[in-house]
């Protein structure tokens, strides 16, 4: 089993959300941050928190589109606190639409999703994820580091109407840990270096919380335990997978029992 004490988690998307909860249940076990976000405000009431809580942070603004931002991201960790022992690339955007949507009346497509809102979500939620978990790889690999990467999916991997963007870029997410487990046991350091993924269902950030109210209560029908996910419950179970070293190579669901057809 791996120790959190004085292990080195970098976190893409660690301002707010599931990104922020991972940081400060790191933290809490003693464990060191580099927090990564595009929101420097952000960022630096993520690090004046985690500096109150006693934590060892540092962050770096960037955009995890540019490979310059995604290597000067792993660079940080290595220079401040000399390893990397997680990686999780947890930024990730939305950008919910129909592909194409016919005009009730006429019958024919009067709207259809924009290349630029596709794109959007792509290139962040998986030309992203790509750049920050190759740079953080090279890193660990050429430092001898010795740990977890684990990537977010989503239940949205399975398939939403209306993200055909989003949920495509959490398929993806599902079918990389098998992927690069394979990579690196042929390379010799799967041992080494695991990758894994969780996949929650609806988590309890500001953003979902503020949602329609009417919408939110619709939602929560559908979730056996009959509640969303605590951004926290997320962050314990990724924690749980860097300390077990068994671990690998899969996807992780975490969604209280949702499912297509929840109630059978």
């Amino acid at each position: 089993m791996l120790e959190i004490k004085d292990a080195v988690a970098v976190i893409t998307g660690g301002a707010s959300g599931i990104g922020f909860a991972l940081a400060k249940y790191w933290v809490e076990r003693g464990g060191k941050v580099v927090l990564g976000d595009v929101s420097e405000d952000g960022l630096e009431k993520a690090r004046a928190s985690i500096l109150a809580m006693g934590g060892a942070v540092a962050v770096v603004p960037g955009n995890v589109t540019r490979e310059e931002d995604c290597a000067r991201l792993a660079d940080t960790a290595i220079e401040r606190f000399g390893k990397i022992n997680l990686v999780a690339p947890f930024a990730g955007v939305i950008k919910d639409g129909m592909m194409v949507s016919p005009d009730k009346d006429t019958g024919k497509v009067s709207r259809k999703m924009s290349l630029k809102d596709f794109q959007f979500v792509i290139d962040i939620n998986l030309t992203g994820v790509f750049l920050t978990i190759r740079e953080c790889a090279e890193r660990m690999i050429n430092n001898d580091c010795k740990g977890l990467i684990c990537l977010v999916s989503s239940t949205g991997s399975l398939g939403t109407a209306g993200q055909i963007n989003y949920s495509s870029t959490k398929a993806a997410m599902s079918v990389m840990p098998k992927v690069l487990t394979g990579e690196f046991f042929r390379r010799g350091f799967s041992d080494k270096i695991r990758v894994t993924a969780v996949a929650p269902g609806y988590v309890g950030t500001d953003m979902v919380r503020n949602m329609n109210q009417a919408a939110l209560e619709k939602v929560l029908e559908n979730v056996p335990i009959k509640r969303l996910i605590e951004p926290e419950e997320v962050a314990s179970l990724v924690c749980e997978l860097y300390r077990n070293e068994a671990l690998t190579g899969d996807t992780y669901f975490i969604h209280g029992g949702l499912r297509l057809g929840s109630k059978g």
